[in-house]
């Protein structure tokens, strides 16, 4: 396992609804101005050997920071454990309370923040399609959620403890056990099936794809905006409409975020944080730390640091 967080780098405690408690670490803080306020914290853990694959979790205490548009290659699925957030998402605006359940499906743009200046926590896991299909027991079809915030109680209370029980790591058949059953819950009771390839290569998805495919094919030198429409026999401005419309952000931001992903794997590698900005085409340090901690919370400093940590301390083999 592999534990993140803002400032430190340590471990954050069993999430207490109301009074989560941790290292600070996501630039908040409770001086002039937010007085009172608990400082923004973001804590991240890789858990291994999940389906013969490697599991994210995110445990978060926010209370001013907003996360820029972003979009994840997997689903993100979070239990919403004090406070308020409120998102952007498919173009609404959105607001979860305590117990609510948040499912956030792979390649779709969103936001997160507080809704009021109480803040909020929460609990997030970021699983494969791959895994969730399994999970379900579908033999075929992406899992669709046409609303992404879900009221049910039991369900949230059965997320916490899966969370809870992969992040210790005491006893992983436990933690995926009880991953696995929240999963295939979540997918029977409030999902639907979209069949595969439904949504084919055409009109504003379509010309998404093609764009981000080849965005991310020239990360370090990105093409033009006017060469990328030039090739797809649209105009700029058509371009630009179809991916904001699809995406739901502009390509430059879609570019950032996927240089930080790609930085992300960079950093887990060993490299240093000024060789992953060179490598995935930010301009300096400076400019993957500002993306970094829009996107992710922490920046690539503590990210790394807590990744050598954590290596640091495994018992040999």
């Amino acid at each position: 396992m592999t534990g993140i967080a803002g400032g430190s780098g340590t471990s954050s405690p069993p999430d207490v609804p109301g009074g989560a408690r941790g290292s600070s670490g996501a630039g908040g803080s409770s001086g002039a101005g937010g007085a009172g306020r608990r400082p923004d914290r973001a804590v991240w853990t890789r858990v291994d050997g999940i389906q013969g694959a490697s599991l994210d979790l995110l445990n978060a205490r926010i209370a001013r920071r907003h996360y820029a548009p972003h979009a994840h290659d997997e689903y993100a699925i979070g239990v919403c454990v004090d406070g308020l957030e409120t998102m952007r998402y498919r173009g609404e605006r959105l607001y979860s309370a305590a117990g609510s359940i948040v499912v956030i499906e792979p390649g779709e743009a969103h936001t997160g923040g507080p809704a009021d200046q109480d803040g909020f926590a929460y609990l997030c896991l970021y699983p494969t399609a791959e895994l969730v299909g399994a999970a379900s027991g579908w033999d075929g079809g992406l899992p669709h959620f046409r609303e992404p915030i879900v009221d049910d109680p039991g369900l949230a209370g059965r997320l916490r403890l899966a969370h809870r029980s992969l992040r210790l790591g005491d006893d992983p058949l436990e933690g995926e056990s009880r991953l696995l059953e929240v999963l295939g819950a979540i997918v029977r009771r409030h999902a639907v099936r979209v069949p595969p390839g439904e949504a084919g290569p055409h009109g504003a998805s379509g010309i998404a794809r093609a764009v981000a495919a080849r965005l991310s094919d020239e990360l370090v030198g990105p093409p033009t905006l006017a060469e990328v429409a030039a090739d797809l026999g649209l105009s700029r401005y058509q371009l630009l409409r179809a991916f904001r419309d699809s995406m739901g952000m502009p390509p430059y931001a879609w570019l950032a975020q996927h240089r930080v992903a790609r930085a992300r794997t960079l950093l887990d590698a060993g490299h240093r944080p000024a060789e992953a900005a060179s490598l995935v085409g930010f301009a300096d340090q400076a400019h993957l730390t500002r993306w970094f901690r829009r996107v992710l919370g922490v920046t690539p400093g503590a990210y790394r640091n807590s990744v050598q940590d954590r290596a640091r301390r495994r018992p040999a083999s």
